[in-house]
């Protein structure tokens, strides 16, 4: 198979390229606005490409025509999207378009990373057919995004995802876990929201879901997030006890006692049944996502 990504330049796109590049029977495409940021530079394809240029986007799947093309690249900054409409338009929404065109052109499997920020949080874990109803303009570009795919694309698959963390050596954004650990690693007191509910995705484990979607050739949409269900607070203490960090740092919040520009949903969460099913999904458990951070970050 031949399979591009972009967005390679993000945390899922460097696990994706960890997932792919020693595969033999992989020819792999890495694509990414400016400079690749990825430190062995062997075992793929290299291409600068910004989605939101359409004849960029035209050239470089004309050139490589690729079985699959995963698209993770987005502006994720839920914050900065509500300050900064344009630019989250142009990333999460018109840049889909011409993934969307181009690969009908070629018969394409797209596969787009989307989120549990489409939903309204009223209740969860949620399956794959729950009604949407974003509160924050990043949702409602998203939501956007699923609706190009599913009424424009010939051959079409989304990934809604929850709360990823991870490491790589060149990290563009921290996440949770590692703000977290750092935070309380300096000694720094941290309000912690306990009223948002997710189900965190370690990072390989949502590239391993998206390699099983184009390895099946599986169409449609899939939940793939971790399998542990808990509170942004519970998050947090779990990141302390397992580093045995001071917990007394820890300071509960409500999210109305955290002021930020965009409203997220109190609960998510995601049931896996349909991607263990169709895929054989296996998520790690959330300790065990921590105990492989924890590795790479003393390697």
């Amino acid at each position: 198979m031949k399979i591009l990504i972009t967005g390679s330049n993000g945390l899922l796109g460097q696990k994706l390229i960890d997932l792919y590049k020693s595969k033999t029977d992989i020819t792999l495409i890495s694509t990414a606005r400016g400079a690749d940021r990825y430190p062995d530079k062997t075992g793929y394809t290299y291409e600068s490409l910004d989605i939101t240029n359409a004849a960029e986007v035209r050239s470089v799947i004309e050139k490589h025509q690729p079985d699959a093309l995963i698209n993770t690249a987005a502006m994720t900054n839920v914050d900065a999207c509500e300050t900064d409409k344009t630019g989250c338009d142009q990333l999460n929404v018109t840049a889909i378009k011409y993934l969307v065109t181009e690969c009908n052109k070629y018969n394409i499997h797209l596969i787009h990373l989307s989120t549990d920020f489409i939903f309204d949080g009223t209740h969860g874990p949620l399956g794959e057919d729950e009604h949407p109803r974003p509160l924050s303009y990043y949702g409602e570009s998203k939501l956007l995004a699923e609706k190009t795919l599913l009424e424009h694309s010939n051959n079409w698959s989304i990934v809604r995802t929850v709360l990823v963390y991870g490491v790589v050596s060149d990290m563009s954004r921290s996440n949770i876990v590692l703000w977290a650990k750092g935070s309380l690693e300096s000694g720094k007191t941290i309000h912690v929201v306990s009223d948002q509910f997710r189900t965190p995705t370690l990072a390989e484990d949502l590239a391993m879901g998206c390699a099983l979607i184009a390895y099946k050739k599986a169409n449609g949409i899939y939940n793939i997030s971790g399998k542990d269900f808990m509170s942004v607070f519970d998050l947090v203490y779990r990141v302390a006890d397992y580093w045995k960090l001071d917990k007394s740092l820890l300071k509960i919040s409500g999210s109305e006692g955290i002021k930020q520009p965009a409203k997220r949903p109190a609960i998510t969460g995601f049931r896996l049944n349909k991607a263990i099913t169709d895929l054989g999904y296996n998520p790690h458990s959330f300790e065990e996502g921590l105990a492989l951070l924890d590795q790479q970050l003393t390697k």
